[in-house]
């Protein structure tokens, strides 16, 4: 399916893309939720977060969804486990002495979802590792369980296929919290490091695609993904940004978590771009 250097056989088939999603790390920042399930498992709008990022995929035809899962990891298999339960109208009949259950209304989503228990205290990129097996050695998109955006992954995954480099990752500005982007003219990452006082520029906000070579440049379970892998293809010339302008926010604190519900129940959430 993947014939190098930035083709595919069919432009159709990148909605065959596997979506990873980071879903395996101890929330500590929103402990006051993150000790009773994990993190991505939090809910807005009384779904979880993790659902809100499958939904914005799906919504551009992807819906083969590999979750990195860790701490309380059985939380997540068992939510997908009973998934069409909390989203359909049940009827449980004991009247019969067969004790039938029949399902009405099954909105369930056409998603195939593999959970991987890819250990407690793995880091990002050792998780990333882990799932290599699932990812069947094609190009795979890859973000963070934890963050909501409008991010047009279509436009993402045309740019991604633009330059034929190993990863796209996509960039934002929001302020001075989190690791700095060095980006030149062309779009490729030139520095990948910690911010520093003063600073304001572009992120790494997750939404990534990569070619299944970058796995490569993945050492092991102590290995973290923002640090050594990304440094790596950095220096190599083989990261590029695609910068999104639109809405983005990480669900990092209660109080982040109250701006995003009071968005959702406003109806104006702009990470909703579902119908």
């Amino acid at each position: 399916m993947w014939l190098g250097k930035g083709v595919f056989r069919e432009k159709e088939l990148i909605c065959g893309l596997k979506v990873v999603i980071l879903a395996g790390g101890f929330g500590t920042r929103i402990s006051e939720e993150s000790q009773f399930k994990p993190k991505p498992m939090i809910e807005l709008g009384g779904m979880p977060i993790l659902w809100h990022i499958m939904k914005l995929y799906s919504h551009y035809g992807f819906y083969e969804f590999i979750i990195c899962a860790g701490y309380k990891q059985h939380v997540i298999k068992e939510y997908f486990s009973d998934y069409f339960l909390h989203t359909s109208d049940i009827t449980f009949d004991f009247a019969s002495g067969k004790n039938e259950m029949i399902v009405h209304h099954n909105v369930s989503e056409p998603w195939k979802v593999t959970v991987v228990d890819t250990g407690l205290q793995t880091m990002t990129g050792g998780r990333i590792k882990r799932v290599r097996e699932y990812i069947e050695d094609e190009p795979f998109m890859l973000t963070y369980g934890d963050g909501v955006s409008n991010v047009n992954i279509a436009e993402l995954v045309e740019f991604h296929q633009s330059h034929g480099k190993l990863v796209t990752i996509s960039s934002y500005n929001a302020g001075q919290r989190f690791g700095i982007l060095g980006i030149a003219e062309d779009g490729s990452v030139r520095e990948f490091r910690e911010k520093a006082q003063g600073d304001g520029n572009l992120i790494n906000i997750g939404y990534m695609v990569c070619q299944p070579e970058f796995i490569g440049y993945i050492d092991g379970d102590d290995s973290i993904l923002e640090k050594a892998p990304l440094e790596r293809v950095s220096k190599l010339g083989q990261l590029m940004a695609y910068r999104h302008d639109g809405f983005w926010k990480c669900m990092d604190t209660v109080r982040e978590k109250d701006q995003l519900e009071k968005m959702w129940a406003s109806g104006q959430a702009p990470w909703k771009v579902w119908a």
